[in-house]
């Protein structure tokens, strides 16, 4: 996991998980939104881990996240649809 800092020295006050061969339930992930959201970050905790993609959802605080569940990519960053994102 990595906590992000800039380049005034503020740190991120999420650790994150970059690395897709080590996610597991729970983990802090940030993802994108492809279509016109792309270029913006978020972040989401997963709530399942497979083999070709995850299943997250958008972190709001909570232990137990209470937002739609999104199907993303399993990559560093996972990707998911803007359809799902914004349901």
């Amino acid at each position: 996991m990595m906590n992000m800092s800039s380049e005034g020295g503020d740190k991120c006050p999420f650790d994150l998980n970059f690395e897709p061969d080590t996610f597991k339930v729970g983990d802090l992930v940030s993802y994108r939104v492809d279509g016109g959201m792309m270029d913006m970050p978020f972040v989401g905790v997963l709530v399942e881990v497979h083999d070709d993609h995850v299943m997250l959802a958008h972190y709001d605080g909570n232990p137990t996240p209470e937002g739609n569940i999104m199907r993303g990519t399993k990559t560093d960053r996972p990707v998911v649809s803007e359809a799902d994102a914004l349901r």
